[in-house]
């Protein structure tokens, strides 16, 4: 992958699942619920199939705007890797088609937008956060991604406001979340893997934000996913864990009270109260075959081992032509986590050793999919980080 005016992921969707049934991330569907009070959702629905990375906001009246990380074919256009918006008009009972997002001023050397939160600012002006970086960082998700924002009057047209946000001089920071509560904007990132906990940032704008100390956590909650306020006295963040979709409760996003399991499994929630006894939620569910599939390739083109892996993987594949190959990680959600190589290699047998601790932070256990690049193709494997 190289940087852009936005970058693609310019995947060839012919792919081998290495004798797993499960479909690679950018299979997965964004479901929709519904909940009386925000902790026993009713079955759920399919919000947008091929997408992942939901943040829902209510805009103005009954006005609610969905953005989220778009896959949808065919590849090297504007709806591939893109952030997309839908609106609804009725407080979620209906929504529109999605439309991918244009940021203008967003120097051609940043990497595409990804990882998108939005907030409603003061005269109904729209902000979107974003993880994005000055350059591509080789490795992966290295120090130098942080987040950005950029203003819009419609939601659709934005416009990008230089700086970032947040940096963190010695380590990545993505999915941000981003919300203000009595009087204060708070962001909350992750550090690493779950029991890392997340930064805490705060701001009187929106634009210029301090470091307070961060939230603690533990394996089995990973602060992946959104703010909502559900009172003036009582903000929530909605996150993920092996046992389900959780919220958290603070009364300054500062000191926060337990954690609440809800009835949902999926990753990346994003929820809105939409009444007294009315929540939303838009999150990440299992990935399931949609549109983007195609022929398999051959399953001996790459292989990994061990797998699952503990401390290190060894990637082995085959270069059946010389060129450029790319060999790059994501994780269940469809985000970029690393890249392994990336450039020109002959004809042969070639292998990787993937370090789960490379890079300054720790790989989190979880499902994770190893994308084999070619000018012919992709081939796509599953592995498991213990």
């Amino acid at each position: 992958m190289r940087s852009g005016t936005l970058i693609l992921f310019a995947i060839l969707v012919a792919y081998t699942q290495c004798g797993y049934s499960q479909s690679p991330p950018w299979e997965s569907p964004l479901k929709i619920s519904r909940s009386a009070d925000g902790t026993v959702f009713d079955e759920p629905a399919i919000f947008q199939d091929s997408s992942g990375v939901p943040s829902v906001i209510r805009w103005h009246g009954d006005t609610l705007i969905c953005a989220f990380q778009w896959f949808r074919l065919p590849v090297n256009t504007p709806t591939w890797d893109r952030v997309a918006v839908k609106f609804s008009y009725d407080l979620g009972l209906n929504w529109t088609q999605p439309v991918p997002i244009i940021v203008d001023g967003l120097p051609a050397n940043y990497q595409r937008p990804f990882d998108p939160t939005l907030a409603v600012f003061g005269g109904d002006s729209i902000r979107i956060y974003f993880s994005s970086s000055d350059g591509f960082p080789m490795g992966g998700l290295s120090a130098i991604v942080n987040t950005y924002s950029a203003k819009s009057a419609d939601g659709i047209h934005f416009t990008f406001e230089p700086d970032p946000r947040v940096d963190e001089p010695s380590n990545r920071v993505i999915d941000p979340a981003v919300i203000r509560f009595n009087q204060l904007w708070h962001y909350a990132a992750p550090v690493g893997s779950p029991q890392a906990g997340a930064y805490h940032y705060i701001s009187n704008d929106g634009v210029h934000f301090t470091a307070v100390p961060p939230i603690g956590s533990d394996p089995q909650h990973n602060w992946t996913g959104n703010y909502m306020v559900d009172s003036p006295q009582e903000l929530r963040f909605y996150g993920n864990g092996p046992d389900g979709i959780w919220y958290n409760t603070s009364p300054n996003g500062g000191m926060w009270n337990g954690y609440v399991t809800t009835n949902i499994r999926g990753g990346d929630p994003s929820a809105i109260r939409i009444s007294q006894d009315q929540y939303l939620m838009i999150y990440v569910g299992e990935p399931y075959t949609v549109a983007t599939r195609e022929a398999a390739e051959d399953p001996d083109r790459i292989s990994i081992f061990p797998n699952p892996a503990s401390n290190m993987a060894q990637i082995s594949y085959l270069v059946e032509h010389p060129g450029d190959i790319s060999v790059t990680a994501f994780d269940a959600s469809g985000k970029l986590i690393r890249r392994l190589h990336s450039g020109f290699q002959p004809a042969g047998q070639h292998s990787i050793t993937w370090d789960k601790f490379t890079g300054g932070f720790s790989i989190p256990p979880g499902l994770y999919f190893i994308r084999f690049q070619t000018a012919g193709g992709s081939v796509v494997c599953r592995m498991t980080w213990q």
